[in-house]
């Protein structure tokens, strides 16, 4: 046999282009499957108006303890008119804001946190100051920390669950992405000790992110300081966060709610 009998025979261009085009489609059906799906990503924030620090951010699934969407963002002379700085009622609360340097969860301080300055809603201090002096007759007080809150803050902390891959405290109910501590209503604290200045035990610290933090979950003395320390706050009208035993929040009427974004200093 010559030595042209046994050179194989040309492949036609078209050929050529079908076996290009099996080996496109492997590619696309294997990417198509590769590719994540709705399902398997977090809650977003992917409506308009949603408040959130943007698309892809997780979303808080409880709606009963999100600040509604429709809630507008007040202006710097709004904050003067609506809030106050809650010693400037009762100078004996103790104020001791976490989110003002490294002392948190996050390890930073957070973006709005220049002072060391409780504000609230001037119904909500009035309030306080009503729990302050009924507490005071039992040698006990409140230290704060935590109250109105720069919107610009709890993004912070909803991009640090986003870098840490915790996105289940927002989620899940720890963190709201949009808080009503931004409206000047909701206050985390604990009770102390006049005398001593030290804190009551209540079982686990503030910001621990656990069913331990859960305000019934609890047994001997530290069920009975937060039962105590929840009927002193309800009774003027501050209402316990139940997966949080420092939480509580204030209503006012819904017109008048305003979010936020002014530099606590």
């Amino acid at each position: 046999m010559s030595d042209l009998e046994k050179a194989p025979a040309p492949v036609s261009p078209w050929k050529r282009w079908l076996v290009l085009s099996e080996v496109f489609a492997i590619f696309a059906i294997c990417a198509f499957f590769a590719l994540p799906r709705d399902s398997d990503r977090p809650p977003v924030a992917g409506t308009p108006g949603s408040g959130t620090p943007g698309s892809g951010t997780p979303v808080t699934r409880d709606s009963a303890i999100r600040t509604a969407p429709d809630v507008a963002t007040g202006t710097s002379a709004e904050f003067d008119t609506l809030m106050t700085d809650v010693r400037t009622i009762d100078s004996t609360i103790a104020v001791d804001m976490r989110y003002r340097d490294a002392g948190n969860f996050t390890g930073a301080p957070l973006p709005g946190y220049e002072g060391n300055r409780a504000y609230m809603r001037r119904e909500a201090a009035v309030a306080l100051a009503k729990v302050q002096a009924n507490l005071r007759t039992e040698g006990l007080g409140l230290r704060i920390y935590d109250s109105y809150r720069p919107v610009r803050a709890t993004e912070a902390m909803v991009a640090w669950t986003v870098r840490v891959h915790r996105e289940n405290l927002v989620t899940d109910g720890y963190i709201s992405d949009r808080s009503r501590h931004n409206l000047g209503v909701a206050i985390d604290c604990t009770l102390i000790d006049l005398k001593t200045r030290t804190p009551v035990d209540m079982g686990v610290p503030f910001d621990t992110f656990s069913e331990a933090s859960h305000t019934a979950n609890a047994t001997g003395a530290v069920a009975e300081h937060r039962a105590h320390f929840v009927a002193a706050m309800s009774r003027e009208g501050f209402a316990n966060y139940t997966q949080e035993w420092w939480h509580f929040t204030y209503e006012v009427p819904a017109p008048s709610l305003r979010r936020f974004d002014v530099v606590v200093r």
